[in-house]
């Protein structure tokens, strides 16, 4: 976690790299998906006909496939942490920036900014998550 504290006019400043960055993840875990799918349901193919695999040079070179999408998501991840966010879930597009708010105190919290809203408008305690979000 970045031992910087955010205002979330701060996080706001950030949204549209963010943005940029975190589709680019969602994109590549949603192709990683689909191909560990077309993997898994493969291999169950393969278990049925008696464990005959025909193409196994394809099947290499899918599953590398598949690792390169993690090495690509890892980078994208990073870049989003270099800018001072934890990418919290990439298929709701969470991430969260520690922050201060009024609300909370004098204690620092998460500033929880979600892919597709516009600006950050909630913020919940480092035990809590987004189910715990509350208005800024």
């Amino acid at each position: 976690m970045s031992q910087r504290l955010f205002t979330p006019a701060e996080v706001n400043a950030l949204i549209p790299k963010l943005t940029e960055f975190l589709e680019e993840a969602m994109a590549l875990h949603e192709r990683g998906r689909a191909l560990q799918e077309a993997l898994s349901e493969e291999r169950a193919r393969i278990r049925a006909a008696g464990g005959v695999m025909g193409n196994q040079h394809d099947w290499k070179a899918r599953a590398e496939r598949l690792d390169g999408y993690a090495i690509e998501i890892k980078q994208v991840l990073q870049r989003i942490g270099e800018l001072g966010g934890v990418t919290k879930d990439l298929e709701m597009g969470l991430v969260d920036f520690p922050g201060l708010v009024r609300q909370a105190g004098p204690q620092p919290v998460n500033l929880c900014w979600k892919h597709g809203e516009d600006a950050v408008r909630f913020w919940h305690g480092f035990d809590e998550g987004y189910a715990q979000r509350k208005p800024l």
